[in-house]
């Protein structure tokens, strides 16, 4: 007899990754306990443009964004720190919407289909007889054949477990604030500044998404935020005018440290990653959110597989979760290091965006290498 606190599968954090993995699982049955130190909803720093690939998988999980108010996004411009500009069509185009309205969303439907959803945090998971035991900081202790790692950029589990990317340095900072104010409600603005870049975008409620990530190097010769934005982001001249003639929403931005863009693997300790505990991709590439909602879906089908063929292996699932992640996303997390690295070299990216201008479908053709095709159900 299963113990008492048994679950088919237990996912820890309730991001875009967790949440999917939950709704994809229970929609079939599956006993889910999804475990999320936050309350929703709940914003968090985040470039909340989500590419249109994510779309058909959306619609297999059924949510449909649009019911509740995000917007289409067509459009794509981008600039130098020499304030040179250039715009083009985005080849699959987008949309965007909010972490703080998109959690909600993803999380009533995963209660809708059944899920547990627990308000903690996970401190230890232990692996033995081939049982997941995760213990909680309110003393509770659960039980399951899988797990599932969906906790996001950086958390303590990854300390705990020692994870290489852990011992490197994560010299990143990122903030966000939403605005009222003038901006294309069709266009996804990426704008760069000496030392880091902004996007720029709308959410639903006719709200602009202000999303910039730096060196922190380079932010802490700052007494705070708005002194590294006057004497820093401002020099680009598009992000200038963006931020002074709108109006702030909120008394204080988001601001979140110790971002880490390197590589990761997708299982540790029997472990299965998802969404940015498995990679991340940088923000200048803007694509981390349907890589996360992506990465369930593998995550998900291959889980629903395994627990049918009994002849399936634990082995068998981790190698071809693996082999199918590095399949998905190696490219692109190659595509968009290679990419942020030229950004970052001023002259290169100057001389980059004239080639671009006067060769200007070349453009289209470096965002698909960040993007990937319309998810498959």
């Amino acid at each position: 007899m299963l113990p008492k606190f048994f679950f088919d599968i237990i996912i820890i954090g309730g991001g875009l990754a967790g949440l999917c993995n939950a709704i994809h699982l229970s929609k079939f049955g599956k006993k889910v306990l999804l475990i999320e130190k936050n309350e929703y909803p709940k914003h968090k720093v985040c470039g909340e443009y989500i590419s249109n690939e994510a779309l058909p998988y959306l619609k297999f999980l059924e949510i449909h964004p649009f019911d509740f108010g995000a917007v289409k996004i067509e459009n794509f411009q981008l600039s130098t720190t020499k304030n040179k500009l250039i715009s083009v069509k985005l080849p699959l185009g987008g949309f965007g919407i909010s972490r703080y309205q998109f959690d909600f969303i993803l999380s009533e439907k995963a209660k809708e289909n059944g899920v547990i959803i627990l308000q903690d945090s996970v401190l230890n998971v232990d692996f033995n007889n081939d049982v997941f035991t995760v213990e909680t900081k309110k003393n509770k202790s659960f039980n399951s054949k899988i797990c599932i790692g969906a906790f996001g950029k950086r958390s303590l589990l990854d300390v705990k477990m020692e994870r290489d990317f852990i011992q490197k340095k994560s010299p990143y900072l990122g903030v966000k604030i939403h605005v009222k104010g003038n901006f294309p409600e069709d266009l996804v603005a990426l704008h760069n500044f000496k030392g880091g870049y902004c996007g720029v975008s709308k959410v639903e409620n006719n709200v602009i998404n202000l999303c910039y990530i730096t060196n922190f190097s380079a932010f802490k010769r700052f007494k705070n935020i708005d002194d590294f934005q006057e004497k820093v982001v401002f020099e680009n001249k598009f992000l200038k005018e963006m931020f002074q003639s709108s109006i702030p929403i909120w008394e204080q931005p988001l601001s979140i440290s110790q971002i880490s863009f390197e590589t990761k693997k997708p299982v540790e300790n029997h472990i299965i990653m998802c969404g940015d505990a498995a990679g991340m991709i940088h923000p200048l590439c803007g694509n981390g959110m349907s890589m996360a909602i992506q990465s369930a879906q593998i995550a998900s089908k291959l889980i629903l597989n395994y627990d049918k063929d009994k002849t399936t292996s634990r082995n068998d699932l981790e190698k071809e979760y693996i082999r199918l992640w590095n399949k998905e996303f190696k490219r692109r997390l190659k595509a968009g290091h290679f990419i942020a690295m030229l950004f970052r070299n001023d002259k290169i990216s100057n001389a980059l965006l004239q080639l671009l201008r006067g060769i200007p479908f070349l453009l289209p053709i470096i965002i698909k290498q960040t993007h990937g095709k319309p998810i498959k159900v």
